[in-house]
């Protein structure tokens, strides 16, 4: 039973859990434990029709990643409180309305969380993002690890399920050739999220807690594109914020077509060609700069 993974994993009691739906192949859960508290959790299902072997290391990477991110003075990443190879629990998290004053806080903890910085552009271990595996190998320059690791493996999974025509990938092939001239000027890796989208960012009273990372050494531009993708609340006081604690780079608005055009491959290989007209305009708008 749930209920007894999670006293296995947390040391806890969970009284109750409580679906909240499936996302993807998994469900999550909100569970309720003898101590009074509440946890989260997301575990593959009890039937058997996603198992472990087929996400090998789903919410390893998760967890890990998550526990990275934290590690950065002032980190909004969620707490981790157990996992194995089925089964992430995290603390619950209780969110409030999105208030500038919040926004502008989250803007600091992000800028600290970057700036803690990583390794290397990729990660000591593949990923996810979403149910997508990921190929995290490092490389010395951010242009070759966003060519090589996001831009070609989605655009080669989007072509094969026939959501993008033969011009589009060749328009797309564009900015894999030309990245490194559309990339700006070098930057040391950061310590990024790598899936921030709006619904990953659950709103505190003072800032913000991030969840479901695809946690890896990469372009600080890449979150705040993400953020700005499908409309975060007061976008603007979180950038204003951001730049006040880390400066971005000159011509940073002119590259977020470039950031944003990964995420939506993804989004493409996922959903097919509801995505592309949406995903053309971003490779269009990333050589055009």
């Amino acid at each position: 039973m749930l209920t007894d993974r999670v006293r296995e994993l947390t040391g806890r009691e969970a009284v109750r859990a409580v679906p909240l739906g499936r996302s993807h192949a998994w469900e999550t859960y909100r569970a309720e434990t003898a101590d009074g508290g509440r946890l989260f959790i997301k575990a593959l299902p009890e039937d058997g029709t996603a198992g472990a072997d087929a996400f090998p290391g789903l919410f390893e990477s998760e967890a890990l990643g998550l526990a990275w991110l934290g590690r950065a003075f002032g980190s909004p990443a969620a707490e981790v409180q157990g996992w194995d190879a089925r089964t992430l629990v995290l603390e619950w998290i209780d969110e409030r309305p999105p208030t500038p004053e919040a926004a502008e806080r989250f803007g600091h903890q992000l800028a600290s969380m970057h700036l803690a910085g990583a390794e290397g552009f990729g990660a000591d271990r593949d990923g996810y993002i979403g149910p997508l595996p990921l190929d995290n190998t490092r490389d010395a320059a951010w242009p070759e690890f966003y060519a090589r690791r996001r831009l070609e493996p989605f655009l080669r999974r989007a072509a094969d399920r026939g959501a993008l025509t033969p011009a589009d990938v060749r328009i797309v092939e564009k900015v894999v050739d030309q990245v490194e001239d559309l990339a700006g000027e070098p930057e040391p890796p950061a310590r990024v999220h790598g899936d921030l989208w709006s619904g990953n960012v659950i709103w505190q009273d003072d800032g913000a807690s991030v969840v479901d990372p695809s946690a890896h050494g990469g372009h600080r531009e890449g979150d705040l594109a993400m953020l700005a993708l499908f409309g975060l609340p007061h976008l603007d006081r979180v950038r204003d914020a951001y730049n006040e604690a880390a400066p971005l780079a000159a011509g940073w608005r002119g590259r977020i077509a470039l950031h944003q055009l990964y995420p939506l491959l993804v989004h493409v290989s996922l959903f097919g060609a509801a995505y592309r007209t949406t995903t053309m305009e971003a490779a269009r708008a990333a050589l055009h700069g």
